[in-house]
């Protein structure tokens, strides 16, 4: 069943799967990126991951000041290390 957002891709020898261009460029994906593999009612789903998810494995609290972080880092708004100790250690 393909829907109006649907590409086709190939599985190799090795069970490795091909993401079209498209969708891989569309998702801003880079070689060696992680993703998340799921099953859903016959169905695979694939998701772009990061090393560590924030809300895999932090409080509430501190993946919130992780999402912020990341959101600054993108603005181009960041802090030296020994910035961010002296804060901590405040």
């Amino acid at each position: 069943m393909s829907t109006k957002n649907s590409t086709i891709g190939k599985i190799g020898q090795r069970r490795q799967v091909v993401i079209p261009k498209n969708v891989f460029d569309e998702l801003g994906l880079q070689a060696g990126d992680m993703v998340e593999v799921t099953r859903a009612k016959g169905s695979i789903v694939i998701t772009p991951k990061g090393p560590v998810d924030p809300d895999d494995s932090l409080t509430p609290e501190e993946g919130k000041i992780v999402r912020k972080g990341i959101q600054q880092l993108k603005q181009g708004r960041s802090k030296s290390w020994r910035q961010v100790k002296d804060e901590l250690d405040h």
